[in-house]
């Protein structure tokens, strides 16, 4: 079947990520990008936890109700597929299988995936930064090539990433002040560093794995924004938080529902930008990092 459109979701078998794949489908046909068919691929690490997602999305009351899907009528249809994208190897098995299966390219990725460890130590550290950012990032580039022009890469951070007073003058300005990726990794390693010394309070960062390698991955979606513009390339690349979302990321206690926390990724994927990139996005409206 031919499709007008394709997106894919990264970590998007329960919370904020399949609520995400629900409302694509759920608003595409209002979307300023809905030129025809819609194909939604929710992706997970496990393919068992994946395909209970989709068949929970299959029987969706409310998408049902609105006939969004291509079964009931609609325009979307919704296919899981396996990635971890903590594993080179998936990333790589994953985004070919993509290139084949849509030779003219895809039209969004949102960057979902990522964790939230307890405790804090330079083992949490390492893991998390490899996931939230590393894995991330290694991420971005591989599906940057097979985005068509004009097309939209969705980076979920989170407010916690905002350099507040947890962050040395210093620190904070060498994160404002950075230009490439490779500024911006030098920061992280150096707080990976402290951390194993148990300095880093003393360097100037705060005791939070997942606040710095989200602040990380703002900082990096700017400066990949940046290169990509200077390249050229007229992709779309922002970063954005969902909010305090009612989830096992959040351990229950949040105080939006997991719809509410999937508005701004879906705007920022389908929704009229107006050409706007490498900014931070939270509310559907973007703030200062």
């Amino acid at each position: 079947m031919f499709y007008s459109r394709v997106g894919v979701v990264t970590g998007a078998n329960k919370g904020i990520g399949l609520a995400i794949v629900r409302q694509l489908a759920l608003q595409y046909p209002e979307s300023v990008l809905n030129n025809g068919p819609f194909l939604i691929y929710l992706t997970a690490r496990s393919a068992h936890r994946g395909q209970a997602a989709l068949r929970n999305l299959q029987e969706d009351a409310q998408l049902k109700a609105a006939k969004a899907l291509a079964a009931d009528g609609g325009l979307s249809e919704i296919r899981f597929h396996d990635l971890d994208i903590t594993d080179s190897s998936s990333i790589r098995s994953f985004t070919e299988h993509v290139g084949r299966a849509h030779p003219d390219g895809i039209d969004f990725v949102i960057n979902n995936a990522g964790i939230a460890m307890q405790g804090f130590d330079s083992d949490v550290v390492k893991t998390t930064l490899g996931c939230n950012y590393y894995s991330t990032l290694e991420a971005c580039h591989a599906f940057l090539p097979l985005l068509k022009p004009h097309g939209r890469l969705v980076n979920v951070a989170s407010t916690a990433g905002k350099l507040g007073s947890g962050y040395s003058e210093e620190i904070r300005s060498r994160f404002l002040s950075s230009k490439t990726e490779a500024d911006v990794t030098s920061i992280l390693k150096d707080f990976a560093l402290a951390v194993e010394t148990g300095s880093e309070k003393e360097v100037g960062f705060p005791s939070a794995a997942y606040a710095v390698s989200k602040a990380g991955l703002i900082g990096a979606t700017r400066a990949l924004a940046m290169a990509e513009k200077e390249r050229g390339n007229n992709v779309l690349i922002n970063s954005c938080c969902p909010g305090y979302v009612n989830t096992d990321m959040t351990r229950g206690r949040g105080s939006k529902t997991p719809d509410e926390g999937a508005q701004t990724p879906v705007m920022l994927a389908i929704g009229d930008l107006k050409d706007q990139t490498g900014r931070f996005w939270k509310d559907k409206k973007h703030e200062n990092w």
